[in-house]
């Protein structure tokens, strides 16, 4: 599947938006900082991962979740044009993994420990 139908919608993942670079290439954006980029001629992805915590690090990459989400994107796409139980299944299971990430950023939160590498 060419990367190219993810450019003609405009998608977000945590914020982080889907615009159009130079070339052909396309970005995730957060702060204008890079850290997934689609580049439509190679049909490539690459993923810049956070480094270390937030709170000590500041935000320098993406999370897990922004790759679930562009996994979903895909998945999405290929269900358009072929639509079926299990691709349905799919984004069920891509959404569930995402929820349950967010109960537990939540939890941490509540904890006081979000951002950190305290357990």
């Amino acid at each position: 599947m060419s990367l190219s139908k993810i450019r003609k919608k405009n998608k977000t993942s945590n914020g982080h938006k889907i615009y159009d670079m130079t070339g052909y290439a396309l970005s995730l954006n957060n702060d204008n900082n890079k850290f997934i980029t689609i580049d439509l001629d190679t049909n490539t992805i690459n993923f810049k991962i956070q480094n270390g915590p937030i709170k000590e690090n500041g935000i320098n990459g993406c999370q897990v979740d922004d790759i679930i989400e562009v996994a979903r994107m895909i998945i999405e796409e290929f269900n358009v044009d072929f639509p079926c139980g299990e691709n349905a299944i799919v984004l069920t299971l891509l959404d569930e993994a995402v929820s349950w990430l967010k109960k537990r950023k939540d939890d941490r939160i509540r904890r006081g420990v979000e951002g950190t590498n305290q357990k």
